[in-house]
């Protein structure tokens, strides 16, 4: 046998098949670059530079591990539809007298040249695009970036020996199927249709139990923590529900159809549901992974752009002021001369106090249960319906509400005015909080700001009493229970300032120092020091989120291509067998395109109808980070799937016509 048999035939073997070898290759490419990146950016020694360099850094550390499953997942997928094309050719070459160990040295040969061209590829875009990315990411959290090209030897080995691990697995794997098929069944591979599926009702039931289920969670969860805790669940039961009702739903479906004598009987219908019904198992597979992929995308870059467009927003609502600083509440006397230290002090550092606002007030947790606010020890909290109906509430008496709002509102014993955020409910005319009964006199759109209330998660309620005695009042009975983890009656002074954001951040830690020598227990916060802050992470999460959309965004494209050569490869010989018995190149295509429009745009339409599902549960996440701003979220999310649609009927256009040529080139 000649030296280089095995290169060469490897070579050859690649070139003949380069159809389906040249996308695998493609995508191999760009998940070693898109790993590489990311690797590069969480290590790049510029980041420490930036605010928020930990935050970055813990972001991008998130989304290696992500492209690092998605790697090992997607690359096994996209093989297998490598394995499944080139059965008929290994079991040619074993019927010609190689052997089973030959092929799999063949198979070593071609897996070493596709990893080898794979890293190159790979590594030459991400190095190339490192850079770009990191100015990007530099421009997105408004950060300087220092100059400089980074390479790192360590990222570049950990992704040599990361794909050099899922390479070998792909090859173990394919070697394996080709050891256990014997050849004949190698060689009639493509003409080994499966058997008519059944009806099964039960997983269609099951399915629509479990979408149903999934959507009742999304839609009916309206507290913000409790979307926190149950969001995964709802994804696993979409998840569970998609892939039941694409393979067991679509089969009843497509019986359905084939009842419908008037619809079936067509040319065009006839051989599409036809040819559907008896591979739809593995095509399910493959359209559930599209929409889900779909979904993953719409959902990921909506709410991420909407974060990242909504930054200045959620950034007032968390730092309503310049500086805020809040301390156990004293007399009034001594609070306001609190206050005006604190102006004085400002004024000295260059800082012109105006606007300023300041209140007493107590904010505590309780459980809210129809219209009673009820306290309960840490320990009861541990029930999902508990969590669910947990609230922050904040009060404060009227003369100080007046006092900041600038109006002349008054209030009776038992009469209180009530404001709500986070989706809560404020319809009702009476609530009890602790022992006490109050009547809603009013419900109040507008309310003093408290950046450290709006950082809590839980849906809150701000409570307006007549006077101080009914705030002591409160206090006394939420520290009964909570005892030495009671909240305090504090004191929150706030001011804006016209001084340029150099000179606020140099005197924050002055303020800092000048009150916890007053109290040591004292919060101060300044709206220059959290901005960056607030901008690393909500940048960082964009750049993840885009990156990564992207990503997904690839894999369904190839999935979508595979599943439309595999198809058509498939159907060749029927199609051919079609004409023999008088059916005409228009027929076939109108046929073609019944099959594409039935199949390909049932999973962006089934993508959408998620998102929608989802949309109200994700609204209550995105509250958590302070963005209320239904409009921007809503209209983010038109946007990404009117972009994502546009995208997904160029990819159908594509590899609709791909499938064309495949099938006619045996019929003509």
């Amino acid at each position: 046998m000649n030296r280089f048999f095995f290169q060469k035939l490897a070579v050859s073997n690649l070139k003949k098949n380069r159809q389906t070898v040249v996308p695998y290759l493609f995508t191999s490419m760009i998940t070693a670059a898109v790993y590489y990146i990311m690797l590069s950016l969480s290590q790049n020694p510029g980041l420490n530079d930036m605010v928020g360099a930990v935050v970055l850094q813990e972001i991008l550390g998130l989304g290696c591990g992500v492209v690092l499953i998605f790697s090992v997942i997607f690359l096994f997928y996209t093989n297998r539809f490598l394995m499944k094309r080139r059965k008929k050719e290994f079991g040619l070459y074993n019927i010609l007298g190689m052997e089973k160990r030959h092929l799999a040295i063949t198979l070593a040969w071609e897996t070493i040249i596709l990893y080898v061209l794979s890293m190159i590829g790979g590594l030459i875009i991400g190095i190339a695009l490192d850079k770009i990315l990191f100015l990007l990411l530099g421009n997105l959290i408004d950060a300087p970036v220092s100059l400089g090209f980074f390479i790192s030897t360590q990222v570049i080995r950990s992704v040599l020996m990361l794909f050099l691990v899922i390479f070998i697995l792909t090859y173990i794997n394919s070697v394996r199927q080709i050891q256990t098929a014997n050849p004949i069944e190698l060689l009639h591979s493509d003409s080994m249709g499966e058997r008519e599926p059944k009806s099964r009702f039960l997983p269609a039931f099951f399915g629509i139990l479990s979408l149903g289920s999934g959507y009742f969670l999304a839609i009916t969860t309206k507290n913000p923590v409790s979307s926190l805790t149950l969001f995964f669940l709802a994804v696993i039961l979409v998840i569970i529900g998609t892939y039941l009702l694409f393979t067991a739903g679509s089969v009843v479906f497509l019986k359905m159809l084939r009842r419908n004598k008037h619809y079936y009987y067509q040319v065009q219908h006839f051989t599409s549901v036809s040819g559907m019904l008896y591979r739809m198992k593995q095509n399910a597979v493959g359209l559930a992974n599209i929409c889900i992929l779909s979904t993953m995308v719409l959902v990921m870059i909506s709410s991420m752009s909407s974060l990242m467009f909504g930054v200045k927003e959620m950034i007032d609502t968390r730092y309503p002021h310049d500086f805020s600083v809040i301390l156990p509440a004293d007399s009034p006397e001594q609070n306001s001369k609190f206050a005006s230290e604190i102006r004085s002090l400002a004024e000295k550092n260059g800082i012109p106090a105006n606007e300023d606002t300041a209140y007493s007030y107590l904010s505590f947790t309780a459980l809210h249960e129809e219209n009673r606010f009820q306290v309960k020890r840490p320990e009861d909290l541990n029930t999902l319906s508990s969590i669910n109906q947990l609230s922050v509430l904040m009060i404060l008496p009227l003369d100080d509400y007046n006092a900041c709002m600038g109006t002349n509102e008054t209030l009776t014993d038992g009469e209180i005015l009530l404001h709500g955020s986070r989706g809560s409910d404020v319809s009702a005319s009476e609530i009890q909080v602790c022992d006490r009964n109050y009547t809603v006199k009013k419900t109040i759109s507008e309310a003093p700001k408290n950046g450290t209330v709006a950082s809590n998660v839980a849906t809150a309620y701000m409570i307006v009493t007549a006077d101080s005695d009914e705030l002591i009042h409160l206090y006394e009975q939420q520290r009964a229970v909570y005892g030495d983890r009671a909240s305090r009656i504090s004191f929150y002074y706030g001011f804006d300032t016209t001084a340029d954001k150099e000179t606020q951040n140099a005197f924050y830690p002055v303020l800092k120092k000048f009150c916890s020598d007053f109290e040591s227990s004292c919060t101060v916060e300044a709206r220059a020091n959290g901005e960056s802050g607030a901008y690393a992470l909500y940048g960082g999460m964009f750049f993840l989120g885009a990156f990564l959309g992207t990503l997904f965004l690839m894999a369904a494209i190839l999935i979508i291509y595979y599943k439309q050569i595999s198809e058509g490869f498939e159907d060749r010989e029927r199609f051919a067998i079609m004409q023999k018995v008088g059916m005409s190149q228009d027929e076939i295509k109108s046929s073609i395109r019944s099959q594409v429009l039935m199949v390909f745009f049932l999973p962006l339409l089934t993508a959408g109808i998620h998102t929608a599902a989802a949309f109200p549960m994700v609204k209550k996440l995105l509250s958590l980070f302070n963005l209320t701003n239904i409009k921007l979220f809503l209209l983010a999310t038109l946007i990404c799937y009117l972009v994502f649609a546009v995208i997904y009927l160029g990819v159908y256009l594509l590899t609709s016509r791909t499938y064309y040529r495949i099938v006619s080139r045996q019929s003509r």
